[in-house]
């Protein structure tokens, strides 16, 4: 059967009463509508499991003008494929997208990111990583990508960070590799400062898996400044800063939960005492710690997203199958309480993210 075209009368007639009916659910359920616009709808558990490896993880959400929808990029990893020994299954795929037409509350997997990548900087068999993808203010999108140089049994391997640009965030090109700390590099996290410059935050696995950054006045060249002030000893993974409340963020996956620093000058960081999403909760597929976090500030609203191994408890938690492999995406709506950030991952999350620059956001 072919599908109902989105601008048929139908179509819309459905989506408004979907809208609706979810609106309900979440007003029966005591969830808040999403950033004051009208029919939030009730995020899913799993909110998306990727349909070709069910290995989607590290997601980044933001919205494409090119085709007006939310998109999701996602490191996909290899969870289904029999026969792939030590941790050659977390290597040897590209980036995933996936997409929202309603404002986050579902997805749909709409293909892979198609990066150019010369052989110099990512071998003749590369792995992708990681992104970080954001829009600059002259309209041109960036990806810090995360490259392997191949396919390998275990994590001794290096690995760099690539800077790709695109016209269409569907097609990326003009790759080079920053120059950072050192050859063993993962996870960047990119900002711009009040003063017009643009701070990274990206994972030195060479030092303990520290939490550097590094300046750059044009997202080109890049100054390393070393261990990120306030850190941890073990900094985890994943690293992701954000504006909101009147503070500086920064969220880390630290293999417990996820580990909240908070700045006022996105220099030097204070450690919050609370993990967030490090007990399991009850939903479907979220019932294990959380990890490597995205966080979507939307109008006065913030959204974590993380994903899960939702196989990896039980009697057989360490067990490497295709069931401890998979991983699936969540997302709950953090609360800012007492100066410090909280979420309630058992909640009912309604969302419905607004385009940049509407009313509403």
């Amino acid at each position: 059967m072919n599908a109902l075209p989105v601008t048929s009368p139908i179509a819309r007639l459905l989506a408004a009463l979907l809208a609706t009916a979810l609106a309900a659910a979440a007003e029966e359920s005591g969830a808040e509508p999403a950033a004051g616009a009208e029919g939030a709808g009730v995020a899913p558990k799993p909110l998306y499991r990727d349909p070709v490896h069910d290995g989607a993880a590290d997601p980044v959400v933001l919205w494409n003008p090119h085709v007006e929808r939310w998109w999701m990029f996602y490191t996909n990893r290899r969870a289904n494929v029999a026969g792939l020994r030590g941790v050659t299954w977390v290597h040897g795929t590209r980036i995933g997208i996936a997409e929202s037409a309603d404002g986050g509350v579902t997805w749909k997997h709409v293909g892979e990111a198609e990066v150019e990548l010369p052989e110099e900087l990512g071998g003749a068999e590369p792995t992708h990583w990681a992104p970080e993808v954001m829009t600059a203010p002259d309209g041109t999108h960036h990806m810090f990508l995360t490259v392997v140089p191949g396919v390998f049994r275990d994590w001794s391997h290096p690995r760099s960070i690539v800077h790709l640009t695109s016209d269409d965030l569907r097609h990326w090109k003009n790759a080079r590799r920053t120059d950072l700390a050192s050859d063993k590099v993962i996870d960047a996290c990119v900002v711009r400062l009040d003063d017009g410059g643009w701070r990274m935050w990206y994972n030195n696995e060479r030092d303990k898996k520290s939490i550097y950054f590094a300046d750059s006045p044009d997202l080109g060249k890049w100054t390393d400044r070393g261990k990120a002030p306030g850190t941890s000893e073990r900094g985890g993974e994943g690293p992701k800063v954000f504006r909101w409340k009147g503070h500086w963020w920064m969220a880390v996956d630290i293999w417990d939960g996820i580990r909240i620093y908070r700045s006022d000058d996105a220099l030097t960081w204070q450690r919050q005492e609370q993990h967030l999403v490090k007990e399991p909760g009850k939903g479907e597929d979220d019932q294990v710690k959380g990890g490597h976090p995205d966080v979507v500030v939307n109008g006065d609203r913030a959204y974590l997203f993380y994903f899960t191994h939702p196989g990896r408890r039980g009697p057989d938690p360490g067990k490497d199958g295709t069931e401890q492999r998979r991983s699936s995406i969540q997302v709950t709506e953090l609360k800012f309480e007492d100066g410090w950030l909280t979420c309630d991952r058992d909640g009912p999350t309604a969302i419905r993210l607004v385009a940049p620059g509407s009313a509403a956001d």
